[in-house]
């Protein structure tokens, strides 16, 4: 049963962003917070970024510390990925998922996906 939606992404030129939005069809199924990870063509699915339901607390990957910033919006149930300074390689699939515990950051239900093109 799907239980988020993710919507957004498209394509964009080296250098340049994209949004991506993620609402809970059930906004009390989120206990902890929600976030973010993608999977490139032939490579291993891996974490993005993170925010703690209150919005209080966020974590990032290496790869995107500095470039991506994560914020919850309450009154509309979302949250969004703002991904500035996008590279060729971050090309893939960018799944949100409603996380299960903080700060172990385990996730307990993914989207079905949604596409982000990054063009050289």
């Amino acid at each position: 049963q799907l239980q988020v939606v993710e919507s957004g992404g498209g394509v964009a030129q080296s250098g340049g962003s994209l949004t991506l939005t993620c609402a809970a069809i059930e906004p009390r199924e989120v206990k902890w917070g929600m976030g973010w990870s993608r999977q490139g063509p032939g490579k291993e699915r891996e974490f993005v970024a993170a925010i703690t339901r209150s919005g209080t607390r966020t974590r990032y990957s290496d790869s995107v510390e500095g470039r991506f910033s994560i914020r919850r919006e309450e009154a509309k149930n979302t949250v969004s990925l703002q991904m500035n300074h996008l590279e060729p390689e971050e090309t893939g699939v960018y799944y949100c998922g409603i996380l299960e515990n903080w700060p172990t950051l385990e996730f307990n239900t993914w989207g079905q996906g949604i596409q982000v093109t990054v063009s050289p």
